[in-house]
């Protein structure tokens, strides 16, 4: 079972509105790629909130799993992109993802049953959400692996986030703005090979994978690193939701074990699929059709 922690919404666009938030994305494709997925999140009692519980109950995840906030609207990002397709990001806040709770007759016996526990930053930019969602993970089981997509967005993350979120991860994902964000925290001025090594010897990390753009993307592991070419991308709409994207595929190379090139490689494409349609989220279950052939007959 994958258990996704985080904030659900709609990405505002000039002409359009699209659901998204990296831990959705996260798990609306694990979801779709035939894996067991409970998606644990927070919404308003309001329009928005009524059409996110719509579309998650169609996708096929448990509408009990995403509370609802009587005091704050669902949450919502204006979104712009360049001529390149690259995104910039208005994040609204305070909102009823920032308040997610932790409930102790519940959530235990849930994430009991986790292989893998998934979490952010964003959810945890506020006091509140920190505390709730360090309370998730405090409950990880032994067998589980937490994966941290650290996604840092501006003027929404600390250093007692990260640091804490740290001791907690065994799966690290970030990009090269993301290293240098970490070794200013951190406080260490070694180049980036060996600052991600201090980094898996000082918080037991187990796998930590860099994207770097066009130029490819690296698992490091205490044994060795792995590094892949970026994959081409064909008639690209946007970039929004490919870092998830790959996140997902990661993951997947993880719960079925595949070859540190093989995870790299088929992440990369899955990204650079995404990359071909408007937002992160398919419209279609055909665009998931050959990845699941893929990923549950060759193994």
């Amino acid at each position: 079972m994958i258990i996704v922690i985080g904030e659900i919404l709609f990405d505002v666009y000039p002409k359009a509105k699209r659901l998204g938030g990296a831990p959705f994305n996260f798990a609306y494709h694990l979801k779709h790629l035939g894996f067991p997925v409970r998606f644990i999140s927070r919404i308003g009692l309001d329009d928005n909130g009524g059409k996110i519980l719509d579309r998650i109950s169609i996708a096929g995840f448990d509408p009990n799993d995403i509370q609802r906030d009587d005091s704050r609207p669902t949450g919502t990002v204006q979104v712009q992109l360049d001529r390149e397709g690259i995104p910039t990001f208005d994040i609204v806040a305070p909102v009823a993802y920032d308040y997610i709770e932790f409930l102790p007759n519940i959530h235990p016996k849930v994430i009991k049953r986790a292989d893998l526990l998934y979490f952010g930053t964003l959810a945890q930019r506020a006091d509140h959400g920190f505390k709730q969602i360090q309370k998730f993970l405090d409950h990880k089981p032994p067998q589980a692996r937490a994966f941290y997509d650290i996604n840092l967005r501006p003027g929404c993350y600390s250093k007692e986030v990260i640091l804490a979120s740290l001791h907690h991860t065994d799966i690290l994902k970030l990009n090269l703005d993301e290293l240098e964000a970490c070794r200013r925290i951190i406080g260490s001025d070694q180049k980036k090979s060996l600052f991600i090594r201090e980094m898996i010897a000082a918080y037991s990390l187990h796998t930590v994978a860099l994207t770097k753009g066009g130029e490819g993307s690296e698992l490091h592991t205490i044994q060795a690193i792995s590094r892949s070419a970026t994959t081409p991308i064909e008639r690209a709409v946007d970039t929004v939701g490919a870092g998830d994207a790959y996140a997902a595929m990661l993951a997947v190379g993880i719960l079925k074990r595949w070859p540190p090139k093989k995870s790299l490689s088929m992440a990369s494409a899955f990204a650079s699929r995404i990359c071909t349609i408007e937002g992160a989220i398919p419209e279609t279950e055909e665009f998931y059709a050959p990845l699941r052939r893929q990923i549950h007959i060759g193994g």
